[in-house]
C-alpha cells in the first residue's frame, strides 16, 4: 500500500470532529449511488427496447428484400440461384404481397397478405406459441387445406374469429394481373394466430401459401420479390451491395436497417438524451463530494501542515485527497450497480409494467443489459468523482506547513 493510500484511508477512518463533514460525505456517496441506479435502469430499458425491436423485426422481416422496378419477378427460380451464390446470404425464399379486405361475419378489415413458401421460408414467428408459421402452413396443405391462412392475433381480435372460423377475402392486387379482371373473392379457413407483440403487425398482416395466394390474383409463377436472410444481420449492407451488382440496375435491393432506419434512430437518440439528462444527478452528487472534501481540507489544515514537515510533497498530498475522492465515487458507483442490477432483475422477472402495443410496439418492459452499457456508466460517473475532487485536492496541495500553526 503506497503512503498516499494509507493517509487517505486513515482520514476517512478517523471520527470527524465536525458532524456535518461525514452526513454530506454520506449523502454525497448517496447521491452517486441513486445516479447510477437510475442510469443502469432506463439504459438497460433502452437496449432491451433496440434489441427486442430488432428481434422482433428480424423474425418476421427479411434481412434483405429484392423486387423488381414496378414489374413482377417472372424468373424466381434464376434469382434465387444467383442471390445464393452471395457470400454470406443463408437462405432465400420467393413471397408475394397482395393487399385486400378481410370479412367475417362480425367485422371487416383491411391487410395485407404475404404468400410464403411453407419449405423455404426463414420467418421465425410461431403460431399459437408452438410451432412456426411455415410449419402450420405446410400442415395445413397436408391435410387439404390449401385456403388458409394465419392472421395477427389484434386483427383476429377485430374480426372476432378463432382459429377454425372461416373468413372472405378480397384481394385487390388482382387488377394487376390483367386490365380485364376483377377483384377476387376467396373463402379463406383461419389456420393459426400470430402474436409478435408488435401493433403494426398483428393488426394488419396474414400469411398465406404462396401457391395459392398466386392463383388467387392470377399471376401464375410470377412473385413480387426475394426474401434474404444472411450470417450477419449486422453486416446487410456489404451483402445487398454484392446482391444488387450481382442482379443489376433492373431491380432493387433495401434490407432491414434501411427500412427501420427512423425508428432505430430515434431510439438511439433518446437512449443518448437519458443517458445525458439523468447524468445531472450524479454531477449534483459530485458537488457534494467536492463539498464534502473541502470542508475536510479545512479541518485537516494541520495534518496536512505536519505531512509536509515530515516530507510529503504537493503531489503526495494532492493525491491523498484524489484518493479519497475516488474511494466515495467507487463506493457509490459498486452500491448504484448492485442495486440497479437486482432492479433490472426484478423488472425482468416480474413484468408488472404493461405498454399499449400501439403506441410503443411492444407489450412489456424489455430489459437488456450490456458490458459496454455497464462500462460507460461507471467510466463516467469515475471521471465525474475525480474532476470534483480535483479543486479540493489541489487547495490542500497549496497549503504551507506555517498554516498549520497559524491561528492554532
Amino acid at each position: 500500500m503506497s503512503f498516499e493510500t494509507f493517509v487517505a484511508g486513515r482520514f476517512l477512518k478517523i471520527r470527524s470532529q465536525r458532524k456535518l463533514v461525514p452526513v454530506i460525505t454520506i449523502l454525497s456517496t448517496l447521491g452517486v449511488t441513486v445516479g447510477v441506479m437510475v442510469l443502469i435502469v432506463v439504459i438497460a430499458v433502452m437496449t432491451g427496447f433496440q434489441s427486442e425491436l430488432k428481434r422482433r423485426i428480424l423474425d418476421i422481416d427479411s434481412h434483405i428484400t429484392v423486387m423488381r422496378f414496378n414489374d413482377w419477378i417472372r424468373n424466381p427460380s434464376q434469382i434465387l440461384s444467383q442471390v445464393k451464390n452471395v457470400d454470406g446470404v443463408a437462405s432465400a425464399a420467393p413471397f408475394v404481397y397482395a393487399h385486400g379486405m378481410l370479412r367475417s361475419a362480425d367485422g371487416v378489415s383491411g391487410v395485407v397478405i404475404r404468400g410464403i413458401d411453407p419449405e423455404r421460408t426463414g420467418i421465425q414467428v410461431k403460431v399459437n406459441g408452438t410451432a412456426l408459421i411455415g410449419d402450420v402452413l405446410a400442415a395445413a396443405a397436408g391435410e387439404q387445406m390449401e385456403q388458409g391462412v394465419i392472421l395477427g392475433k389484434v386483427l383476429a381480435d377485430k374480426l372476432k374469429v378463432a382459429v377454425g372460423s372461416g373468413v372472405l377475402l378480397m384481394v385487390a392486387d388482382a387488377r394487376h394481373a390483367s386490365l380485364r379482371t376483377l377483384p377476387q373473392t376467396q373463402r379463406l379457413k383461419v389456420v393459426g394466430l400470430f402474436d409478435t407483440g408488435m401493433h403494426q403487425y398483428d393488426g394488419a398482416m396474414g400469411f398465406a401459401r404462396i401457391d395459392s395466394l398466386q392463383r388467387m390474383i392470377g399471376v401464375s409463377e410470377s412473385v413480387t420479390g426475394i426474401e434474404v436472410r444472411v450470417e450477419q444481420p449486422d453486416e446487410v449492407e456489404k451483402i445487398t451491395q454484392e446482391i444488387h451488382t450481382a442482379l443489376g440496375d433492373a431491380y432493387w435491393t433495401t434490407h432491414w436497417k434501411r427500412m427501420n432506419r427512423n425508428l432505430f434512430s430515434m431510439l438511439a437518440m433518446q437512449k443518448v438524451m437519458m443517458y445525458v439528462i439523468l447524468t445531472l444527478i450524479i454531477l449534483v452528487a459530485a458537488f457534494n463530494i467536492a463539498s464534502a472534501l473541502i470542508m475536510m481540507v479545512k479541518e485537516k489544515v494541520k495534518d496536512i501542515a505536519i505531512l509536509k514537515v515530515m516530507g510529503a510533497s504537493n503531489r503526495s498530498i494532492r493525491t491523498i485527497f484524489l484518493n479519497k475522492g475516488m474511494v466515495i465515487g467507487l463506493v457509490g458507483i459498486c452500491a448504484g450497480a448492485c442495486l440497479g442490477l437486482v432492479l433490472c432483475w426484478i423488472i425482468a422477472q416480474y413484468p408488472i409494467i404493461e405498454l399499449p402495443g400501439d403506441v410503443y410496439f411492444l407489450t412489456t418492459l424489455p430489459i437488456k443489459i450490456t458490458i459496454t452499457d455497464l462500462a460507460l456508466i461507471g467510466l463516467g460517473t469515475f471521471a465525474i468523482c475525480i474532476c470534483a475532487s480535483l479543486y479540493p485536492a489541489s487547495k490542500a496541495a497549496r497549503l504551507k506547513p506555517v498554516d498549520g500553526v497559524r491561528y492554532r
